[in-house]
């Protein structure tokens, strides 16, 4: 949550008019409860929806997430149809298979460092065009696992995605 690439991100969607929540999965930071190999954690993101979904009804709902994150908030939100749109950033496809997103039909982006130790650009992008045409991939120069010195990159990317990209396309304006 205080990573600078989850805030940043926050900040993103903030800047298209898209409410963002961030939080810490079960054991993390303050945060009650202990670490459950991902699935407790996923429980975690639909209990967020649920947080979100009350507080704006009816709104469409975006989720993402960054590293381990990303594979947790992208396979619990892919199937909820309240979410319309999905991001992942840093995606450690040496870790995680996400093969699942190749059945989702909503708009995902992908953004990924090109010196990411946990998936470089060059290994994620097979795994990305495997997906299908609804996954697109952003691939952030230099970049390493936390955008490190790439940061705005990152943000800009994101940020474009969801204003006129196929991100946008979806949320048409503010989300929760």
């Amino acid at each position: 949550m205080h990573t600078k690439a989850v805030f940043r991100a926050a900040q993103a969607l903030a800047d298209v008019k898209i409410a963002a929540l961030r939080f810490n999965f079960r054991g993390v930071g303050t945060s009650t409860g202990s670490y459950d190999q991902g699935v407790g954690e996923k429980d975690d993101v639909l209990a967020s929806l649920d947080w979100l979904e009350e507080r704006h009804p009816g709104l469409p709902l975006v989720v993402g997430g960054f590293s381990f994150g990303s594979m947790v908030a992208l396979s619990a939100a892919a199937a909820d149809p309240r979410v319309v749109a999905l991001f992942g950033l840093g995606l450690p496809v040496r870790m995680y298979d996400y093969g699942f997103l190749a059945d989702v039909p909503k708009p995902i982006l992908v953004v990924q460092g090109e010196e990411d130790e946990f998936g470089s650009g060059p290994e994620v992008e097979p795994v990305v065009a495997a997906l299908g045409s609804h996954v697109t991939l952003a691939r952030i120069a230099g970049g390493d696992h936390y955008f490190d010195g790439h940061i705005d990159e990152m943000k800009a990317v994101l940020s474009e995605y969801f204003q006129s990209g196929p991100g946008g396309d979806v949320v048409g304006g503010s989300v929760g």
